[in-house]
């Protein structure tokens, strides 16, 4: 049995499509051939090369890798993980069938398996450090073996999805500690890791480990105010359905009255809940409203409010990691001590 990553689309594009059917596809554009029939690698290559005749034999070999995982090596029985790139959680499913080739498409849709989604939504930190280093492997489909990631993941599962403890994964790691610069296996080549994907998750942590609960609501009150605004923030207890009283102008008495709700926790938040921030927009005057969901919020939840475009706005800790960047400079010293930031220049990975 092996534990698999396997991406929905570069931006996610495809998350949706895959928990819905129960499937992960193979999204490569163009390429509609039966990959069952093919016998060997080099094969595929022909293949790929006929396919994309403008692509360099290097990338063609990168991709023919993660091609001949997905149709050859992925079996029933092996477990998936997809990190969305929508919300701040990872899905976990189980392979339920072999590699499938579908003729009529419809594109870029040939190719898929099979899939049993038992994990849904699970935080992302939940999982350990070093996991999630793993998960953050540029490639689409990657077979991910260090640090007994499968075995962790399992343990998880088993104990309900509770987030794993330091205790944990010492005692499942083989050498008793992570190695993160070895975390993400492909078969034979060791992929690049997504730096700034893995910059995030630090700042992601450091935000949880010093502004814990209720805590986060004063960072989001200190970024509206980084961005001008004039703020009230309701003291820890009831609220009365607002965290945060936002507005625009001298000393706050401009147009713009935003009413913001803001959920610390690591659970998806549904549509009721955000529809009580709709309704305490009419309590407080606000013509507004801005609901911050740090773990994210329930499939489909985005869409369904999209009638509230002009009202609402949604954002989950991407949005937050976003806006903070964005205004850092402008942030309170007591705010930055708390979020030490520095800006650096890296090379952009590629496969070429």
């Amino acid at each position: 049995m092996e534990l698999w990553l396997n991406r929905a689309g570069a931006q996610g594009e495809y998350e949706d499509k895959f928990l819905n059917e129960g499937r992960v596809y193979l999204t490569w554009e163009g390429l509609e051939a039966n990959l069952g029939s093919l016998s060997s690698r080099e094969e595929l290559l022909v293949l790929l090369k006929d396919t994309y005749q403008d692509e360099k034999v290097s990338r063609l070999a990168n991709h023919g890798g993660q091609i001949w995982a997905f149709a050859k090596a992925m079996e029933p029985g092996d477990w998936v993980v997809l990190p969305s790139k929508k919300q701040p959680v990872i899905h976990v499913g189980k392979v339920v069938s072999p590699y499938t080739h579908r003729a009529d498409g419809p594109a870029p849709f040939f190719h898929y398996c099979e899939i049993q989604w038992f994990g849904r939504e699970v935080p992302r930190s939940n999982f350990g450090q070093d996991l999630l280093y793993s998960f953050g492997a540029f490639m689409t489909i990657c077979r991910i073996r260090r640090n007994n990631a499968l075995d962790r993941v399992q343990a998880m599962y088993s104990n309900g999805w509770a987030p794993e403890t330091a205790a944990s994964v010492v005692k499942m790691t083989s050498a008793g500690f992570p190695d993160l610069k070895a975390s993400i296996v492909d078969e034979e080549a060791v992929a690049e890791v997504d730096i700034v994907a893995y910059a995030r998750q630090q700042v992601v942590r450091q935000i949880e480990f010093k502004f814990k609960g209720h805590a986060l609501t004063k960072l989001i009150a200190a970024i509206l105010q980084a961005q001008g605004y004039t703020t009230w923030q309701s003291p820890e207890g009831a609220d009365g359905g607002a965290d945060i009283l936002a507005s625009s102008g001298d000393m706050g008495f401009g147009a713009d009255r935003i009413c913001v709700e803001v959920k610390s926790g690591n659970g998806t938040v549904d549509r009721p809940t955000v529809d009580k921030l709709l309704g305490a927009m009419t309590k407080f005057n606000a013509n507004k409203g801005l609901f911050v969901a740090w773990g994210g919020f329930k499939q489909n939840v985005q869409k369904e409010l999209a009638s509230s475009f002009f009202q609402l706005r949604l954002w989950t800790q991407d949005d937050v990691l976003d806006v903070l960047f964005a205004v850092y400079d402008q942030l309170e010293e007591d705010i930055k001590a708390q979020i030490p930031l520095k800006s650096t220049w890296t090379l952009v990975l590629s496969d070429e």
